[in-house]
C-alpha cells in the first residue's frame, strides 16, 4: 500500500512538524514549542516567513528588536518553564545570525533548550557570492553558521528537503533530553527552504513527549549510600538540576529525613525557601559565610544537579582536601568531575532511592548545631547588610544590597527575580531571601551582560502563563542597561509587564572593584575613569524608558524605592525605577570564597605585585583534579 504524502516546501514541513509536537506539563497536554521570536530578512522572510504565517495561531511569533536579545528571551522562557517547553528564534543570514552566537553560549553553558532557525547561502551556489555571504576561497561550503558548532548541542545544515525527516526530530530530541539538553541550530539555505518534497503524512501526526527519567545504577547507589553513612559532617549542594528534574520536594524530604544541611549554587537558588531551617545559604565565590564554612569542614559532600563550576567550588578551594564528593546528576560528564563518586540518574527518582538505602542514618547532632549557628550568624549579617542605616544609626550610601533587601521586603512570594552579569548576581545571590521555590533566575553560567531585560521579557511570557497576577522583577545595572535595553519596548508591545530596577553606579563598578582588588588603578570601567571628550554625566534612564512606552520614575532613597515599587505593582505595563547607588561602598563583604583570577607575575606597580602574592596564597587550598 502506497504511503500517503503531502507535498510541502521544506520550510512548511518544518513548521508543521514543530506545531504537531506536544508535552505533558502538570497533567495537561500543551505544545512543546510555545512559539518563537523572529526578525525577518531576505534569508528567512519569503519561505520560512510564509510557513510561520500559516501557523501563527499554533506557534505565536514575537518580533524582537535585536537577534541576540530575542534569543536570550527564548532561553529565559525555557528556564522559567524548567526546560519542559522551549521557543525558537529565527534570523536571516549574515549578521542577523551571528548576533545569536552569544545567546547560544548562554543556552549551552546553562544546559537550556533553544531552537535556532537561520537562513544560509544557496546550496546551488548559482548566485554566489550573495548578500551577506562570507566567502572562504579554500572551503566554499563554510558560512557564518558554522560558527555555532562550538556553542550548540546539535548542529545541521539542511541541503535537501528530505534531510528534515531526520534532522528536525534529532534537534527536538536534543532540546528535551535531560542529560544532553542545550541549543540546537538548523541552517536553512535560502533555496532549500522553498524546495518542495513529498513528506509522509505520518511526519505531521501529533506526538506527545514526556520528561525522561532514569534511575541510577544499583551499584552506584550502594556506593553512594555507604559513603554517606560514614559521614560525620555531610553537606548537600543543590544545583539548578534539582529544579529541572522537578525534584525540589524530594530534595527537601531527603534533607529532612537525614537532617543534612543544604547549601545552594547560583543556578540552584530557590531550591529551598529561605525560612527552612536546613537552608544554610548560597555557596562559593558569591556565597555566604555559613555555606562556605560548612563546605570547608564537610567530610562528605553530596552534589545534586550541579556542574560544579568555579564560582560554586571557589575554584576548588571551598572543600577540605580529604572531603569525599558524591555527585548525583543526570549527566555522566557532570557526575564524574574531580573524581567524584558518580550517581548518574534523575534526581526526582534517585533521591528517594538513596534515602531508602541510607535507612535511619541522621547527621550527628553537633554538626546540625554547627549548621544552625552558621545560618543564624549569616542571617544577622544580611539583616545588617540590607539596612540603609548603619549600626550606629547613621545613613549609609545606597547599595545593591539595600535595593535588593527593600524589593525583597515588599514583593509578593511568587514574583520572579531576574539578574545576570556585573555585581548584581553576587548581591542577589547573597542577599535575596527566597519566599517560594523556583522564583529566582540569576544567569551566571555565561555571566552575560544584556540578558537582564531580554531574559526578563522571555521569563515574563512564561511566568504569566501560571502567575498572571504576579510580577517579573529585573535587577540591572546601568552598564547592562546601556548594552541592551530595547526589550523594554518589546515588553510593552507584547503586554508582558516587567518591573525593572536600574541601579546606576556610573559604569562597570564590579569590574572596577576587581581591578582595584588586584592592585590596578581604576581604568576604563567607571565612566569617570574613561577617555572622554566631555565631563562625565549620567543617563536619564527614566526619560529613556518612557520613550519606549514604559512607565518610569527616578528615586533617591530606599524609602522612595519601596513607595515606587508599590506604584509599579499597580501599573498595567512595564515600569522602570531608576536610582543611583555607590560605586565603591556598600558591597557585600562577607561570604566570599577564593576565586582563581590571572594576575600579573611581574609589574612596575608595587601594589600589583603585592596583590599577586596575596591572591596566589589562596591557591594552597586548591584541590588539583580530585
Amino acid at each position: 500500500m502506497a504511503q500517503k504524502t503531502l507535498r510541502l516546501t521544506m520550510a512548511q514541513a518544518l513548521i508543521r512538524h514543530l506545531a504537531a509536537q506536544f508535552v505533558e506539563v502538570d497533567g495537561k497536554t500543551v505544545r512543546l514549542c510555545a512559539g518563537g521570536f523572529g526578525i525577518f530578512g531576505h534569508g528567512n522572510v519569503t519561505c520560512l516567513g510564509e510557513a510561520l504565517y500559516e501557523h501563527r495561531e499554533e506557534l505565536p511569533l514575537w518580533r524582537g528588536q535585536n537577534e541576540q536579545s530575542m534569543a536570550m528571551a527564548a532561553v529565559a522562557y525555557a528556564k522559567q518553564q524548567l526546560r519542559q517547553r522551549f521557543m525558537f528564534a529565527t534570523t536571516s543570514a549574515g549578521p542577523g545570525t551571528t548576533n545569536m552566537l552569544t545567546s547560544a553560549g548562554i543556552a549551552h553553558t546553562n544546559r537550556l533548550p533553544l531552537l535556532m532557525l537561520s537562513g544560509d547561502a544557496f546550496v546551488t551556489r548559482l548566485p554566489d557570492p550573495v548578500l551577506q555571504q562570507v566567502e572562504h576561497p579554500s572551503n566554499p561550503s563554510l558560512s557564518v553558521n558554522d560558527a555555532f558548532k562550538s556553542v550548540t548541542r546539535y548542529w545541521d545544515r539542511l541541503t535537501h528537503p528530505a534531510q528534515l525527516l531526520q534532522s528536525l526530530p534529532a534537534a527536538i530530541n536534543t532540546l528535551i533530553d535531560p542529560a544532553d539538553c542545550g541549543p540546537a541550530f538548523l541552517g536553512l539555505p535560502q533555496d532549500v527552504q522553498g524546495w518542495a518534497y513529498d513528506y509522509p503524512e505520518a511526519f505531521f501526526e501529533p506526538k506527545t513527549h514526556y520528561l525522561r527519567r532514569q534511575t541510577a545504577d544499583q551499584r552506584e547507589l550502594a556506593a553512594a549510600a555507604a559513603c554517606l553513612k560514614s559521614a560525620e559532617r555531610p553537606l548537600i549542594i543543590a544545583g539548578g538540576g534539582v529544579q529541572y528534574s522537578l525534584a525540589t520536594q524530594e530534595l527537601l524530604d531527603f534533607a529532612r529525613q537525614h537532617k543534612i544541611p543544604v547549601v545552594e549554587t547560583i543556578a540552584g537558588r530557590a531550591n529551598l525557601v529561605h525560612s527552612d531551617e536546613l537552608n544554610c545559604g548560597p555557596i562559593g565565590v558569591t556565597g555566604s559565610n555559613s555555606a562556605n564554612a560548612l563546605a570547608g569542614q564537610a567530610d562528605v559532600v553530596l552534589a545534586v544537579g550541579t556542574r560544579l563550576q568555579d564560582f560554586t567550588t571557589g575554584s576548588w578551594t571551598a572543600f577540605a582536601g580529604d572531603a569525599k564528593i558524591v555527585s548525583l546528576n543526570v549527566g555522566r560528564v557532570d557526575a564524574g568531575k574531580h573524581m567524584a563518586l558518580p550517581v548518574v540518574g534523575d534526581a526526582k527518582l534517585t533521591l528517594p532511592l538513596l534515602a531508602d538505602a541510607l535507612g535511619t542514618y541522621e547527621t550527628p547532632a553537633d554538626w546540625r548545631q554547627k549548621a544552625a549557628k552558621e545560618r543564624a550568624a549569616w542571617n544577622a549579617y544580611v539583616d545588617d547588610n540590607t539596612s540603609p542605616t548603619a549600626q550606629d544609626g547613621s545613613n549609609r550610601p545606597m547599595s545593591y544590597a539595600q535595593v535588593i533587601g527593600a524589593v525583597n521586603e515588599v514583593c509578593a512570594d511568587d514574583d520572579r527575580v531576574v539578574a545576570a552579569a556585573g555585581g548584581l548576581p553576587a548581591e542577589v545571590t547573597a542577599n535575596w531571601r527566597t519566599r517560594s521555590m523556583g522564583s529566582v533566575d540569576v544567569e551566571f553560567g555565561f555571566s552575560c551582560m544584556g540578558y537582564e531585560i531580554a531574559g526578563g521579557w522571555g521569563a515574563r511570557l512564561g511566568h504569566q502563563e501560571r502567575h498572571a497576577d504576579r510580577d517579573t522583577i529585573v535587577f540591572t545595572g546601568d552598564g547592562s542597561y546601556m548594552l541592551m535595553n530595547s526589550d523594554i519596548y518589546s515588553s510593552v508591545l507584547s503586554g508582558a509587564k516587567l518591573i525593572v530596577i536600574v541601579c546606576d553606579n556610573g559604569g562597570f563598578a564590579v569590574i572596577n572593584k576587581l581591578q582595584n582588588n588586584t592592585g590596578n588603578e581604576s581604568f576604563n570601567n567607571l565612566i569617570s575613569d574613561c577617555r572622554l571628550a566631555v565631563e562625565p554625566f549620567a543617563v536619564d534612564f527614566e526619560a529613556h524608558a518612557r520613550a519606549m512606552g514604559a512607565n518610569a520614575e527616578t528615586v533617591s532613597s530606599i524609602a522612595e524605592l519601596k513607595e515606587a515599587f508599590g506604584r509599579a505593582k499597580q501599573s498595567e505595563k512595564t515600569y522602570v525605577i531608576s536610582l543611583q547607588v555607590d560605586a565603591f561602598d556598600g558591597w557585600t563583604q562577607e561570604g566570599h570564597a577564593w576565586w582563581e583570577v590571572g594576575t600579573p607575575e611581574v609589574s612596575e606597580s608595587e601594589r600589583v605585585r603585592k596583590a599577586h602574592v596575596d591572591w596566589e596564597a589562596g591557591r594552597s587550598a586548591q584541590r588539583k583534579g580530585i
